[in-house]
């Protein structure tokens, strides 16, 4: 039993550390979407389901002898792929979307030494139960399991990447695993005196029907769809970090610890009933009313439901185990569900829906898939019955008006891997104005009176800290701006002639949008040109631009992707500004507070750091907003330091230097 425990603890650590350890290292690669964290799920959960085919397949198939002989040969060729770290040949090289680029970096750095850990939880426990008399039920190597994944998630963010860079953090994975290989192999030959599973066939349970069989996929299906909408709705108005990767996840396997543990955690009575409150509350969350609710109402409200409806779609699951003799044909259609989930938020919901509508079809399909339960195992009065799948109708009809609401509010919403766009008028106070909306967040805004279409507006005003590095530039004639980040084009309305505004913009789908429904770039009186692709790779391709002014506007909804506020990324800025020139980030963030980082990367870089900190103007359709401006020039500080708004940027805190292989957002939460 501790060969068998152990093997099986450490496969489902390693199995979920290289999660967040992979997808960290990849992530300033693919500009910080959070889709990169979705598509990582979705290659994670495909190949789950390869590796219980897999175990599936030999165990049934092949005598205990050649299973071992097979399983020994995959762990020995798996070493070939240590250490786990990207080759940097898969950098994207243009603005083709990313995900199967991202699916074959995965597959060639992670893929067998992956594939064998998934298998590693359905072929050992079957190998301990068959190989004892005295074995106890293999479902508490399956808790053991979810509690060894579990604590890989909870330690992550925590003791590891606060602590560690990026390579070292590949490198002691890869020490696990080199252990794991070790520990597996050690069961694997010791499985080979275990008894064929064909003797127990007189002694098994009934095999489950076409029916159980479905559900369980479907169950598996429901889960892993919530658990990937829920994760998507989070990040999307924040950031790819993973702290908001693994709490939806952890909750989602603590579910699974519970429901499997045997200790009578799910009881279907009051579940059901705290689901009913859950889904009705995730649902109406994502009405109007709550577009602008804070994180902190958010993170709790979205955790419940997702924890409520993970319960209950395992509990019920729990409910269907067979007999540990169909035990990896058990795993294995859980797998197919887990996948299924996978492929329609990752893969099948981008290009069907026009906006993030997978979270209302999870919410309403795990409610009716509740309702195909109780009703084919006839655990509840018809009555009642009946007045839930009333509610569920009706729940779903809300969810389906909701969305009819935000398509038809906007002239144009749409997706794509960078994240959901919208376009929407609305009647301000001192006129019709157009803005351009990322998740909730307003990125850009033009007032629609021809006479006051060219004023800078939002974060971009003359007063903010942007405003005032433009006016004191604007003492030269002909300036060079570079822009990372397009928005709306606002910052071209400030181009005079003779000067040249050049924008880096990672998403298609924005510069689509700048060009054919706002006038900033058309109607600025500098030369503009735009090119496509992350801002910093596209830096890092270019000679040097001679910027006088070099603005960081590059959004991943709410916050600027940790990537452009490196040390590397510094040295790379003020190689493609003019000596003296000024480098102007805007950090504007109701969760992060990131104007102490760009103190300490300024202070390494040679410069000087000002804090400009605006109110909004409700007439000139100006938003608070922070920038932090950085120079070498002396005289331009002192300038910046008089002007309203204007404080030396400082920390209680003392921040370690973020690098390409070190950032720790947990220090900077508000």
């Amino acid at each position: 039993m501790l060969l068998f425990g152990l093997t099986v603890l450490l496969s489902a650590f390693l199995l979920f550390e290289i999660q967040p350890v992979i997808a960290r290292a990849i992530l300033p690669w693919f500009g910080g979407s959070a889709a990169v964290w979705t598509t990582c799920l979705l290659f994670f959960q495909v190949l789950l389901l390869a590796g219980y085919a897999y175990a599936y397949a030999i165990f049934r198939y092949l005598r205990p002898g050649a299973q071992s002989a097979v399983h020994v040969a995959l762990l020995l060729a798996s070493l070939a792929a240590l250490p786990v770290i990207p080759a940097a040949a898969w950098k994207p090289a243009g603005t083709e979307d990313p995900v199967f680029r991202i699916l074959g970096l995965l597959a060639a750095t992670v893929g067998l030494p992956y594939f064998l850990l998934a298998a590693t939880a359905p072929l050992v426990q079957p190998w301990y139960a068959f190989g004892s008399a005295k074995a106890v039920s293999p479902y508490r190597l399956y808790a053991l399991s979810n509690a060894g994944s579990m604590f890989a998630l909870l330690s992550y963010p925590v003791m590891f990447e606060p602590v560690l860079t990026s390579r070292q953090q590949a490198l002691g994975w890869s020490s696990g695993y080199a252990l794991f290989a070790l520990l597996c192999g050690a069961s694997a030959l010791r499985a080979r005196s275990i008894r064929s599973p064909g003797a127990e066939a007189a002694v098994a349970g009934p095999r489950p029907g076409w029916g159980d069989r479905l559900l369980w996929v479907a169950l598996a299906a429901s889960a892993s769809l919530l658990l990937l909408a829920v994760t998507n709705h989070l990040t999307q108005n924040v950031a790819a970090i993973p702290f908001l990767w693994v709490l939806p996840l952890s909750i989602y396997l603590l579910s699974f610890i519970l429901c499997f543990e045997g200790g009578g955690w799910y009881r279907r009575g009051p579940m059901l009933r705290f689901l009913a409150v859950a889904l009705g509350t995730m649902a109406y969350a994502l009405s109007e009313g709550f577009e602008n609710t804070t994180l902190k109402v958010l993170i709790p409200l979205y955790s419940v439901g997702l924890f409520a409806a993970s319960m209950a779609c395992h509990g019920e699951l729990a409910r269907l185990k067979p007999h540990p003799r169909y035990l990896t044909s058990f795993y294995l259609l859980i797998a197919v569900g887990g996948a299924l989930g996978g492929v329609f938020v990752g893969l099948v919901a981008p290009r069907a829906f026009g906006w993030y509508f997978e979270l209302p079809v999870g919410i309403v399909a795990c409610a009716v898939l509740v309702l195909i339960v109780l009703r084919r195992q006839g655990a509840v009065s018809r009555s009642v019955w009946w007045v839930a799948a009333g509610l569920t109708v009706a729940m779903a009809f809300f969810l389906g008006a909701e969305m009819r609401r935000m398509a038809g509010q906007a002239r144009v919403i749409a997706r794509n891997f960078y994240g959901g766009l919208r376009v929407v008028d609305s009647e301000e106070r001192e006129g019709r104005a157009r803005k351009l909306m990322h998740g909730t967040v307003n990125h850009g805004q033009q007032w629609l009176d021809p006479a006051r279409r060219q004023m800078p507006t939002t974060y971009f005003g003359p007063d903010s800290g942007i405003g005032l590095a433009i006016r004191a530039a604007s003492e030269r004639p002909n300036l060079r701006v570079g822009v990372i980040g397009l928005g709306t084009g606002t910052l071209a309305a400030y181009g005079r002639p003779g000067d040249h505004y050049r924008f880096y913009e990672l998403n298609p789908l924005v510069l689509e949008i700048a060009r054919s429904q706002f006038t900033f770039l058309e109607d600025s009186k500098a030369s503009v040109e735009v090119a496509l692709g992350d801002g910093r790779l596209s830096l890092e391709r270019e000679a040097p631009q001679n910027f006088d002014l070099l603005a960081l506007d590059a959004f991943s909804s709410d916050a600027i992707p940790v990537h452009l506020l490196t040390r590397e990324a510094f040295e790379l800025y003020f190689r493609h500004l003019k000596p003296g020139g000024v480098l102007a980030a805007h950090v504007s963030n109701k969760y992060l507070d990131l104007a102490p980082v760009v103190e300490v990367l300024a202070k390494a870089a040679g410069a000087g750091a000002v804090v400009i900190d605006t109110r909004g103007d409700e007439q000139k359709a100006s938003f608070a907003a922070t920038w932090v401006l950085v120079s070498r020039r002396p005289e331009f500080l002192r300038h910046a330091r008089t002007a309203p708004g204007a404080a030396t940027a400082a920390s209680p805190r003392k921040l370690r230097l973020w690098t390409d292989d070190y950032s720790n957002l947990l220090r900077i939460l508000r």
